[in-house]
């Protein structure tokens, strides 16, 4: 038995295929799957045509098929039982399709698929290929297939080959009168309602660029030819991109329809069960609320819908330019200063050239330094407007042999495009792993919903109106973004504004009665909320240094070239807070492939140099997240130590960056990798990580995870007692030149090199003690701080001596006399030394537990100084 079918739901183009398979296959059984769009039906009830035999699903014994061929479908969920039949192993299948590959698809031994604007019309052309006629009202249902499916040849899908498969019909007989009755439909009362309830509760917002009108609706019975209604509402309202949502009975209908590319509405609502084509595809989602169904709707719209890419979003701005006056000299520091290949020569901002890297060098090379560069300039110069394509850009960039092609506006040029851009875009658009941001747009939204706090996710919120209104862009960058993908807690919060960020801090504070601490010579601020919490507001800003190891020089710049000027790839993401594009995920550098293989890469090759600190922060970050430095930031590493960069750095940053390696929840591992690659010998020569260093390291560990347990909520510098485990073996001159080094406060230098000496000192007599008395312990241990006496603990190698510091934390740091000088006073004892006296007396009573009250401490004074 062979059998021919399509699929649920089936709509003229099914049928029509049924009829044309039906003159390849003449001996098959025509049968649909299970239920057929109103229209269809209302076809068969007036329709005179009663040349086409359809049998009735349930007189098919399902197990005598021998052949299945399938028109119009290949998905398994969308051909009812007859999946069964298809998977069994057992039938020959033979498919005809037009719509995209999905990846539950039925493949046969003949497969005859094309994308092309109807399967109707790729039978047509087999049939008159091999010379079969057709009869007119054959044709004039297959003419209904190809003119329902391709919108009377109207939408983006038709092909010439559905032109030419409507010319043939046509010679065959089709009437195109009855075509044109049955495609041409108006909506009846229910429809009106529906289309009116469906202008009311319509929204729109964007995604990538794109503009996507969502409307929903709800009726309490199920009114058929819900894409009918959702067709005329594109049509009435003109709109590129919809998706209609109807709540009917149990189920929610959901209807696409798109008129970009950019939008391919199959693949998104293959992700509700549906299917169809990129510019018309449904799904019918069941025992859902419609809430949930459109929620998850527009977290499928961030990740599937592809962004269009103009000049005006790769563009990097603000332009860096010279004047003509300007000496070729000087256009080499500035090429030199920001990393670039070529400059504009601008007058007003209006264009008159481009002067090269090339040119510049050469005209040096041959003493032509202090010329002018509009002299040697290249005034024949290419550009393009902000809403360019891509491939204008490629065309223009690669005809004109240009380095780099201005954006122009209203005669002035507004942004730059370099070949480095371009290629990285074109790269980047065939690797999902580094150019997916802006397919996770709402992941990223759905994940700062998941991850983040209910009153940080409202201050980003708020940040994003408030720089909307002030017609600024604002992002929240860095380790934030970072942390946020990795799922690692971090609520340091650090906002970029395209803008001033004084005049948003300002704003912003002002309206939630926070305070903002600004920084007018950077233009950065701290915003400071009634409960003390913070979030630093930068504006964005590019920088370049005049020497190795120099701190920065800081000019305003774009939210790219801000993320340029960071260290490492991984830290580059930026997220952006402005309303209608909240949770925008930034990556300009593939951060996120970096993240995802676990790779600490470089953004300039002389990184280093310029900041030799950035060593130390790529090790921490290595060993934080687990990931490997690159094997060329390692050689890079290997050179900065090779040249003694580190020599040129202040002693203040090289402290600052080692405090926070010791500041790692685990540090061990980091300091290892700082002896592997010859760091630590930078920060004193004495220093390196011995087996003796890295035990001392361990029982550092131990002992911080021991005292941790006793949750006496005392707090401790954690990277001190990590600091003195590293210095452990230098001499106190040793250390005090390394403390002089790192350009420490007298006061803290002076506190860790007494408190060490002290330390030592206790740890000497607490071991002479023996068994050290509870006063000892005490009297002995109370003047140093926490840190010190933790030293101690994880110095000692004997069991005495930290039984006796465990003894101090646990019974003895917080006890004191309940009694207080106050007390003695109301007892009747006159002020003066005696009381003193009498405290230490009680002191020294709990310490040897001879009172264990506030009574017994009143008795044990009167017993031994006397009724007052």
């Amino acid at each position: 038995m062979e059998v021919i079918t399509t699929h649920l739901n089936a709509d003229f183009d099914a049928m029509a295929s049924m009829v044309a398979a039906k003159k390849l296959y003449p001996e098959a059984l025509l049968v649909f799957p299970g239920s057929q769009e109103r229209n269809l039906r209302d076809f068969f009830i007036r329709s005179s045509f009663y040349f086409v035999d359809f049998t009735r699903m349930k007189q098919v014994p399902l197990g005598e098929i021998k052949r299945l061929i399938l028109v119009d479908t290949r998905q398994a969920s969308r051909i009812g039982k007859f999946a069964e039949v298809a998977a069994s192993g057992e039938v020959d299948i033979h498919i005809y399709d037009h719509h995209p590959d999905t990846d539950e698809d039925v493949h046969g031994s003949v497969e005859v698929v094309e994308e092309i604007g109807s399967t109707t019309a790729i039978l047509t052309r087999i049939l008159r290929e091999r010379g079969l006629t057709l009869s007119p009202p054959e044709a004039t249902v297959m003419a209904l297939g190809i003119f329902e499916d391709t919108g009377s040849f109207t939408f983006a899908s038709t092909t010439p080959q559905d032109f030419e498969a409507g010319a043939f019909l046509l010679s065959q007989g089709a009437d195109l009168n009855v075509v044109s009755e049955i495609v041409t439909r108006e909506l009846n009362a229910e429809q009106v309602a529906l289309l009116n309830d469906l202008l009311e509760h319509s929204t729109s917002f964007h995604v990538g660029g794109i503009e996507v009108v969502l409307a929903r609706t709800t009726a309490p019975e199920y009114v058929p030819d819900f894409a009918v209604v959702a067709h005329r509402l594109m049509d009435v309202e003109n709109i590129q991109v919809l998706f209609a949502l109807a709540q009917m009975e149990d189920r929610v209908f959901v209807v696409g329809r798109s008129r970009l590319p950019e939008v391919d509405v199959a693949e998104i609502l293959s992700e509700l069960g549906g299917g169809g084509h990129s510019y018309a595809a449904s799904a019918a989602v069941k025992d859902t609320p419609l809430t949930q169904v459109e929620e998850k709707l527009r977290q499928i719209l961030q990740t599937r819908v592809h962004p269009r890419r103009l000049a005006r979003e790769i563009m990097s701005f603000p332009v860096k330019s010279v004047t003509p006056e300007v000496t070729l000299e000087e256009a080499e520091v500035i090429l030199n200063r920001y990393n670039v290949n070529a400059l504009p020569v601008l007058t007003d901002a209006k264009l008159l050239g481009l002067i090269s890297r090339q040119t510049v060098e050469k005209g040096i090379f041959h003493g032509l330094k202090g010329h002018q560069v509009v002299d040697y300039m290249n005034s024949e110069v290419a550009t393009v407007d902000p809403e360019a394509s891509i491939a204008e850009i490629r065309d223009r960039l690669v005809i004109n042999k240009q380095r780099v092609l201005p954006v122009v506006e209203d005669g002035k040029v507004i942004g730059l495009i370099s070949r480095t851009d371009l290629l990285h875009l074109l790269i980047s658009e065939n690797d999902e792993a580094q150019w997916s941001q802006p397919l996770r747009t709402k992941k990223i939204v759905s994940l700062m919903r998941e991850r983040l706090p209910k009153d940080i996710l409202e201050i980003l919120e708020q940040v994003g109106l408030v720089a909307a209104e002030l017609k600024f862009s604002a992002y929240v960058v860095g380790g934030f973004v970072r942390d946020l993908l990795l799922k690692h807690e971090n609520l340091d919060i650090d906002i970029v504004i395209e803008g001033d960020a004084i005049d948003f801090a300002r704003r912003f504070a002002g309206r939630f009665g926070a305070r903002s601490r600004e920084f007018q010579k950077f233009k950065t601020a701290v915003i400071i909320f009634p409960d003390g919490f913070k979030i630093d507001v930068a504006t964005a800003r590019t920088e370049y240094y005049e020497a190795p190891g120099a701190l920065p020089i800081v000019e305003y710049s774009s939210i790219k070239m801000d993320l340029y000027r960071r260290d490492f790839t991984i830290n580059t993401l930026a997220l952006k807070l402005n309303p209608g594009e909240f949770g925008t995920l930034l990556d300009f550098f593939g951060a996120q492939r970096d993240i995802k293989e676990g790779r600490i890469s470089l953004l300039h090759n002389l990184s280093f140099v310029e900041d030799p600190t950035r060593v130390f922060r790529a090790i921490r970050f290595e060993q934080r997240f687990k990931f490997r430095i690159t094997k060329l930031a390692a050689n890079l590493i290997t050179n900065a130590v090779k040249n003694n960069f580190f020599d040129r750095l202040s002693g203040a940053r090289l402290f600052g960056e080692l405090r926070l390696i010791l500041q790692e929840e685990s540090p061990i591992p980091a300091i290892a990798r700082l002896a592997e690659l010859n760091l630590l010998a930078a920060v004193h020569p004495r220093l390196g990580f011995d087996e003796a260093t890295r035990r001392m390291l361990e029982r550092v560990q131990a002992v911080l995870s021991w005292f941790d347990l006793l949750y006496l909520e005392e707090k401790y510098k954690h990277w001190l007692l990590y600091f003195l485990g590293l210095v452990d073996h230098l001499t106190l001159a040793e250390l005090e030149e390394m403390l002089g080094r790192f350009n420490l406060s007298p006061k803290q230098a002076t506190g860790i090199l007494r408190g060490k000496e002290a330390s030592e000192q206790a740890l000497v007599r607490l071991f002479r003690y023996g068994d050290a008395t509870r006063p000892q312990i005490y009297h002995l241990l109370a003047p140093l701080d926490t840190e010190f006496i933790l030293y101690m603990m994880a110095k000692s190698r004997h069991e005495s001596s930290r039984k006796a510091i465990s003894l101090y934390f646990t019974h003895l740091k917080h006890l004191k006399p309940e009694l207080k000088g106050r007390d003695l006073l109301a007892l009747g004892y006159q002020p003066g030394p005696l009381i003193k006296e009498m405290l230490d007396r009680l002191l020294e009573a709990r310490l040897n537990e001879k009172v264990k009250s506030r009574t017994e401490e009143r008795d044990f004074i009167r017993r031994y100084f006397g009724p007052a």
